[in-house]
């Protein structure tokens, strides 16, 4: 019965977000806390949902200070040379802007921390999908499955937890995946490639004004010819075309704040070009702390937010401005991973993911035994998205491996196998980071789901596939 209640609470979760019938916040405590009392268990709510919160409690901390951080060095200009710099490469074509967010995205996913990852990538994108009018949900997808084949970094999380649970050493579970893993990166940009063309061919092949001034100044032209003309020998009329590119040169022109094109203007009032290298050598150091783990994430974003306040707005009331500006991704992203605690804690707290992690195991025929890491890859998909990765590292894990041994299969292989659902765990509702995306990208959640699991669960079947060919798994 928990497993059938399981599955439906999840399959109710994601249907009510992506037809739009529920906001995320409302589904993530709602819908658990009906199905906790439909299972009998309603008196123990509070309890469930106290422990998931505490469990959550760092993360929300981590992110809320995270995002103050990073958007007071949006706000004083860090990431302005990197904007200019994909804008020179990108030169409005939409095929080399969501090309530039995959390699953007896997660049900074080397930190090991997808937070940060989606927040230097949409505060860099961002303004440039707007101002082509290309699709918002390309942006979260291309990034959260890029960030995902990253995430099995062995200091990202998931390799460190299944080397934990099987007792092995990360880097003889992640180093020969390295191949596996390539190819899984290389076919995120080969989507991302295609992804563009799609985009090129809906709203036109465009190019921007080399000078990249402000927006006021930027002029966007078509570039486009007619029939067997062209850049890239697409059919299409010069009139569309051309209306294309004047709206979009109309939109850099008008927009302001509330359009997300403030990253990009050179005159804005919050810059500090005087502190620019105190505030790379602030976030090196940040960013270098994390990596050695000097102190817990949540205390260095702590600390690095009142020193980037403090050292770039010395005035009490500017400090509160900035924070008063970045209070709506606070609230927002804090507000997801405290609903999503009730969701984990009633998922947890009744039994439900054991009971549904038990009756899948249960359910493999004994004649795969043999072929347990196959098997342990193909989970690894479902049960990552609707699990969290301690959830399915810990808990899980080790039964697969003790079935696999059973049957001659190594618990390196096993745990090789465990890795290749991250693409598709990366866009999980239970992963924190991916409300600091759509939040940020002003993306709705169900759209992001339904446009990204497709791909995702691609990329996630590709390394697997890999992985095998290479004789890893």
């Amino acid at each position: 019965m928990l497993t059938v209640l399981g599955f439906a609470m999840i399959a109710t979760f994601l249907v009510l977000i992506m037809l739009k019938k529920m906001s995320p916040i409302a589904a993530l405590v709602l819908i658990p806390a009906l199905f906790c009392v439909a299972v009998g268990q309603g008196a123990q709510l509070g309890d469930y949902v106290i422990e998931g919160v505490g469990k959550l409690a760092p993360t929300a901390a981590m992110l809320m200070f995270a995002i103050v951080y990073f958007g007071v060095m949006i706000d004083v200009g860090l990431f302005d040379p990197i904007v200019r710099g994909i804008l020179r490469f990108c030169k409005a074509d939409p095929v080399r802007v969501v090309v530039g967010t995959a390699v953007l995205a896997a660049i900074v996913s080397l930190d090991g921390d997808g937070s940060t990852t989606f927040m230097i990538t949409v505060s860099a994108m961002y303004p440039l999908y707007k101002r082509l009018k290309m699709s918002l949900v390309v942006m979260t997808g291309v990034a959260a499955t890029a960030n995902g084949v990253m995430n099995t970094l062995p200091w990202g999380g998931p390799t460190a937890r299944a080397a934990t649970a099987l007792k092995l050493d990360a880097a003889d579970i992640f180093v020969p995946m390295i191949p596996a893993l390539g190819v899984g990166l290389l076919f995120v940009f080969a989507l991302a490639y295609v992804l563009g063309r799609r985009e090129r061919k809906r709203i036109g092949y465009l190019t921007l004004d080399e000078v990249l001034v402000p927006e006021t100044d930027a002029v966007l032209v078509a570039a486009g010819g007619s029939k067997g003309a062209g850049k890239d020998g697409r059919k299409g009329g010069d009139a569309a075309a051309a209306a294309k590119a004047t709206g979009a040169a109309g939109d850099a022109a008008g927009a302001g704040e509330g359009d997300g094109f403030q990253g990009l203007d050179p005159n804005r009032a919050t810059l500090r070009p005087g502190l620019y290298w105190f505030n790379a050598g602030l976030t090196v150091a940040l960013l270098a702390a994390m990596i050695l783990e000097l102190l817990p994430i949540p205390v260095l974003f702590l600390l690095g937010a009142a020193l980037a306040l403090t050292v770039n707005f010395p005035k009490t009331a500017e400090q509160k401005e900035r924070i008063a500006a970045h209070a709506d991704n606070v609230l927002n992203v804090a507000g997801m991973v405290f609903a999503a605690a009730v969701f984990t804690g009633v998922l947890t707290g009744t039994g439900m993911v054991k009971h549904m992690a038990d009756w899948l195991v249960g359910a493999i025929p004994d004649g795969m035994g043999p072929h347990m890491a196959l098997v342990t890859g193909v989970l690894s998909l479902p049960l990552t998205y609707f699990m969290s990765n301690d959830g399915f590292y810990f808990g899980v894990l080790p039964v697969l491996a003790e079935a696999g041994a059973a049957h001659g299969v190594s618990s390196l292989e096993i745990a090789r196998a465990s890795l290749v659902g991250q693409a598709l765990h990366m866009s999980s509702p239970l992963v924190p980071a991916v409300y600091v995306l759509v939040g940020m990208a002003k993306v709705e959640f169900g759209d992001h789901t339904r446009f990204t699991v497709k791909w995702a669960a691609l990329t996630s079947l590709v390394v697997l596939a890999a992985g095998i060919l290479f004789g890893i798994i």
